[in-house]
């Protein structure tokens, strides 16, 4: 087991490559293309839109293949993204590479989960899902770093033809070391969404959403305003990234010491609450170099503290349907990751200094908390109906 999960967080350490590595080479893209930087900005938008294509979709029929099958044809799909995005020199390429490489991202984070659930033992479920989450904390800390210094010292290229090497590597690990597992689920196709019926999981898909928007509207644009804002030289970036890294494997494990005395509800709202609080310094406090780097430790440390419980929370709520749940949870998550760069490259379209692109960050995280104190509400409403109901 220890090796299927050692091979599923290589997978997700690709992923999290891909998918957060253009934050520290977006403006090396932009003068190397010849495009505008919230123009360059949109490829993160485009990679979200392939994993909100992909997931479904791979979710509904990936029955039909064992999951072994399944997660190397992903696999093979990031590495062929990767590689067309490294060597494409038009928008249109960039932007089909982009979304290639996106469509498996949330697939092989449910397929993972679904392989996880049926070799590990009870009650250690969870914990093996968290190592394979892990890779992609350990991308932010280790990997997005060394691209940034890449794509700073030499191309922004050589990080993305990295990353399709290294994907290439992971579909021999994936080879070696995951088993031919099948899921033949009992459940009709029909049956599968009768889950989103209810209120419940609109309100945790809502809340992943707008709290990735929120972390991303700022973090799409982190160079730009660490060097803009904070005065930071550029030669720094690499060591600004790797502390961005450190706080997202930090959160993740806070979030999951805090899962044993606290329900995943409270723990996401307070994560978010505390989210806001630091995008509001940021935008108040982000010209003291001092603060900008707490507060933006703080802020990529909520990203990842969300996603274990949001994670639990959605699973709780998908009865009968868990690997689309997972894979709407992922959908919801990138979604939030193309809105959250839309909105802040806005700001800077419309005029406004890099400072700004904190506020509409905030306003979106503070939606994301709304959206589970309503959750709560309905979740307590619920029960204190069924307890009248037995009375």
């Amino acid at each position: 087991m220890k090796k299927t999960i050692f091979s599923l967080a290589l997978g997700t350490f690709g992923l999290g490559m891909a998918e957060f590595g253009i934050m520290g080479v977006l403006t090396e893209l932009a003068n190397d293309t010849g495009i505008s930087i919230p123009s360059a900005g949109n490829m993160i938008s485009f990679y979200a839109f392939g994993v909100v294509i992909g997931a479904p979709i791979v979710a509904l029929f990936s029955g039909k293949f064992s999951l072994k099958s399944t997660l190397l044809f992903l696999v093979a799909m990031c590495a062929v993204g990767n590689a067309i995005f490294t060597f494409s020199t038009s928008y249109t390429g960039l932007a089909i590479g982009r979304l290639i490489s996106g469509f498996p991202h949330g697939a092989i984070f449910g397929v993972g989960a679904i392989i996880l659930s049926k070799i590990a033992p009870p009650g250690k479920v969870t914990l093996a899902v968290a190592g394979m989450i892990a890779g992609m904390t350990v991308a932010n800390l280790v990997g997005v770093p060394l691209g940034t210094w890449l794509g700073h010292e030499y191309n922004w290229r050589f990080t993305f033809l990295l990353i399709a090497v290294f994907d290439a590597l992971v579909i021999l690990s994936v080879i070696f070391w995951v088993p031919k597992i099948y899921d033949k689920t009992e459940t009709r196709l029909s049956e599968q969404f009768h889950f989103l019926k209810k209120p419940e999981p609109w309100l945790i898909f809502a809340a992943t959403m707008f709290g990735n928007a929120g972390v991303f509207a700022w973090f799409s644009f982190v160079k730009p305003f660490m060097v803009n804002v904070s005065g930071f030289s550029e030669g720094l970036m690499t060591v600004i990234m790797m502390l961005m890294g450190l706080g997202m494997v930090l959160g993740n494990m806070l979030s999951g010491k805090l899962s044993g005395r606290f329900s995943p509800l409270r723990i996401a709202a307070t994560t978010d609450m505390v989210i806001v609080a630091s995008l509001l310094l940021l935008f108040t406090f982000g010209e003291h170099q001092t603060a900008s780097l707490v507060m933006g430790f703080i802020c990529c440390a909520g990203l990842f503290a969300l996603s274990a419980p949001l994670q639990i929370l959605l699973l709780q709520n998908a009865k009968g349907g868990e690997l689309l749940g997972a894979a709407g949870g992922q959908v919801a998550f990138n979604l939030g990751s193309a809105i959250g760069a839309y909105f802040g490259g806005m700001m800077i379209t419309l005029g406004f200094s890099w400072s700004y692109v904190t506020l509409p960050a905030a306003i979106l995280s503070f939606s994301a908390m709304t959206s589970l104190l309503m959750y709560g509400y309905l979740k307590a409403k619920r029960s204190q109906a069924n307890a009248r109901a037995l009375a």
